[in-house]
């Protein structure tokens, strides 16, 4: 794990564009090491949710397998939020979100020591994810979607209820969880 992770960051690649349409580098090792990201990816996720309002999460690894991750949205639009679980942070249980599509191009870095979820905000939404480390199912994590002490502010019409795996309806609540992730002095900072 990396002892001083940079908080969540929200990446936005550059794209240049012509005629034909446009070319973007989605990940460069030296450009994001600029940035203080310095994991090393090996592994790749790529998931298809088709109903509008699909809620993933919000799911992690535990020590000694936690995942860095570096999401996007390649086709639809999603709203991507982060929770601080490390204990003894001030920012505990703070979360910040940002919204990801195939049209805006951004990514959101999500360091270890942080939940990760995200709805789908239309109809067959494809996400992929960069993680800096392999799945481990002895190590699968997460918390109440819905936790009240978090307060996500998920974008969902009124008395919608999002579409949910078995898992994620009956994950604990944060005051139920015996947090693994040690806080490495960088709080979580609003989104920029």
């Amino acid at each position: 794990m990396n002892l001083l992770s940079p908080p969540p960051q929200l990446i936005r690649p550059r794209r240049h564009g012509d005629a034909r349409g446009w070319f973007t580098e989605t990940y460069n090792h030296d450009t994001f090491a600029a940035l203080g990201i310095s994991c090393t990816f090996v592994q790749d996720n790529h998931s298809l949710s088709a109903p509008q309002y699909t809620l993933r999460g919000l799911h992690f690894q535990t020590p000694s397998r936690g995942q860095d991750k570096l999401v996007r949205c390649i086709r639809g639009r999603i709203f991507d939020v982060a929770v601080d679980v490390r204990r003894g942070s001030p920012t505990y249980g703070k979360w910040v979100g940002a919204e990801l599509s195939a049209e805006n191009g951004q990514q959101l870095f999500i360091p270890i020591g942080f939940a990760h979820g995200f709805l789908t905000l239309e109809p067959d939404c494809e996400v992929t994810y960069k993680c800096s480390d392999t799945y481990a199912p002895a190590h699968d994590g997460g918390i109440r979607w819905d936790d009240p002490a978090i307060g996500i502010d998920w974008p969902l019409p009124p008395g919608v209820p999002p579409e949910l795996s078995a898992k994620d309806k009956v994950q604990p609540l944060l005051a139920d969880f015996d947090s693994p992730f040690p806080y490495d002095g960088c709080p979580i900072a609003p989104l920029s």
